[in-house]
C-alpha cells in the first residue's frame, strides 16, 4: 500500500480549481460520457435524458460486476460520490467505500452525500487513494469497480496488482473507460493531435489489451473487454452539438473512435475462489 498519494498537474487541476463535475455538459454531479442506448437520439436531448445517460452507464457497470446484494464495494475514482449512492439506492450492497485521488473530489462528496454518511448503520464512507497502491487490506472487497477514471492513471499494471489483492476470492471488478483498440503508437499520436485531454496529459493513450493482460497476469481469471462504444460516442456527440460546433475538440471523440483510434469499453475479471 503506498503512503503517499500523487497526481499529474493535468488531474490536480481537472478536478480541484477547474472543477469539471460543474461544467454543464457533465450534469448532475456525474462526469462521465454516458450509455445512451435508453435515449432517442433523433429527437431533443434534455438535461434530464443527459443525467438518464450517466446513471446508466453506471447501472451497465454494477450489472457487470454484480451480484452485489450484500457485497463489499470499492468504486475507485468516485468523484462526487453520486455513482456510490446510485449503487447504495438501487443494488441494496452490505458497504461501499469512494476512493479518489483527489481531496476537492473527496470534500465534495462529503458534502453531497451528507445523510448517507450519518445513516446508522453506516454503508458509505470516503476515503483518499491512488489507483496503483489502494489503502486497504488484502481481501477486503468482493467487488471494485471504476466507471471513467482508469483513462487516467499513471499505471495499469499497478492498479491491476492493487485490484486483485483487494479482491477477496470469488471477486469481480469492472472498469468502464476509453482505451485504444490495440497497441499502434499511432494511435497516441492521433489522439494528441486533435483531442486536448490527451495532448495536455489528462488522459493517456493505452490499448485496452494492457488492462486485461495486467488483470490475467495479477491472478485474476475470465479477463475480457465488451466495446460498448456504439452506445456511448454518438449519444456524446449529440449531446454536444448543441454546446460545441463541428470540429471543436470535444466534438472530436466520435471523430476518433470512427478513425479506429479509440473505443469505450467495459473491462471485468474475476479472483478464483480460494
Amino acid at each position: 500500500m503506498a503512503e503517499s498519494v500523487e497526481m499529474r498537474a493535468a488531474v490536480r487541476e481537472t478536478y480541484g480549481p477547474a472543477d469539471l463535475s460543474s461544467v454543464p455538459v457533465f450534469a448532475g454531479g456525474f462526469i462521465n460520457f454516458g450509455y445512451w442506448r435508453s435515449v432517442d437520439l433523433a429527437g431533443p436531448i434534455s438535461v434530464d435524458d443527459r443525467v438518464r445517460s450517466q446513471q446508466d452507464l453506471y447501472r451497465h457497470v454494477l450489472d457487470s460486476a454484480g451480484p452485489l446484494a450484500g457485497r463489499r464495494l470499492l468504486e475507485v475514482g468516485c468523484g462526487l460520490g453520486v455513482g456510490c449512492a446510485l449503487a447504495l439506492r438501487e443494488y441494496d450492497p452490505g458497504h461501499i467505500t469512494g476512493m479518489d485521488i483527489h481531496p476537492r473530489q473527496l470534500d465534495r462528496a462529503r458534502q453531497a452525500n451528507g445523510a448517507l454518511l450519518e445513516a446508522s448503520p453506516p454503508k458509505l464512507r470516503f476515503v483518499r487513494g491512488a489507483a496503483e497502491g489502494m489503502p486497504f487490506g488484502d481481501g477486503e472487497f468482493d467487488r471494485v469497480y471504476s466507471v471513467e477514471a482508469a483513462q487516467h492513471f499513471d499505471d495499469l499494471v499497478a492498479f491491476a496488482h492493487e485490484t486483485a489483492r483487494v479482491l477477496a476470492p470469488g471477486g469481480r471488478v469492472a472498469v468502464a473507460s476509453f482505451f485504444t483498440p490495440d497497441d499502434d503508437p499511432a494511435h497516441a499520436v492521433r489522439l494528441a493531435d486533435f483531442l486536448e485531454t490527451y495532448a495536455d496529459g489528462l488522459d493517456i493513450a493505452r490499448p485496452v489489451t494492457l488492462l486485461t493482460e495486467a488483470f490475467t497476469r495479477a491472478g485474476l481469471t475470465d479477463a475480457r473487454a465488451a466495446s460498448i462504444g456504439p452506445e456511448v460516442w454518438e449519444g456524446w456527440d449529440r449531446w454536444l452539438s448543441d454546446q460545441w460546433k463541428p470540429g471543436t475538440w470535444p466534438r472530436n471523440f466520435l471523430k476518433a473512435y470512427q478513425e479506429g483510434a479509440l473505443d469505450y469499453y467495459v473491462v471485468t475479471a474475476t479472483r478464483p475462489e480460494a
